[in-house]
């Protein structure tokens, strides 16, 4: 019964299944791709400054300031993830929400663009689902044997 416990750092109940190891890649996988996607947006948006005339250059300075910090995060995220980082967990769920409500709104409109709206929700939708699985969960937690600096 303590064969769990030979698999590294997850936590027993994490590591249990091969299952459980494929869907921590995937969640990984999927947030360094919309890392690398947000980095593109980026590199874009800022082709797109130089080569046209924006109607407003404050407001196009203003969104590739925000798609940059975005991608910053993201990045961040998606490098956490890779290490299990339990921080990161939070922060993926948090942007696979506003990638859901982009989505939404991708649907909807006189400019909808279906297309984009599945290729942002359904991703959204696996991470989420995966980041609640209760092994996936367990295999972004701290092992209970370290504790905090100085709680010794």
């Amino acid at each position: 019964m303590n064969r769990d416990r030979a698999e590294g750092d997850m936590p027993p109940a994490a590591s249990a299944s091969g299952g459980v190891k494929v869907a921590l890649v995937v969640v990984s996988a999927i947030l360094v791709l919309e890392a690398l996607a947000l980095i593109a947006v980026v590199v874009w948006l800022v082709v797109d400054l130089l080569a046209l005339q924006p109607s407003s250059y404050a407001t196009a300075i203003a969104l590739i300031v925000l798609v940059l910090v975005g991608a910053a995060w993201v990045s961040a995220v998606a490098i956490g993830s890779l290490r299990r980082a339990p921080w990161t967990r939070a922060g993926a769920i948090v942007w696979q929400v506003l990638q859901v409500s982009i989505a939404v709104g991708a649907f909807q409109g006189l400019f909808a663009r279906p297309d984009v709206g599945w290729l942002l929700l359904v991703p959204a939708v696996v991470v989420i689902g995966l980041l609640l699985w209760t092994p996936v969960r367990l295999a972004y937690t701290r092992p209970e044997h370290e504790s905090a600096p100085g709680a010794d």
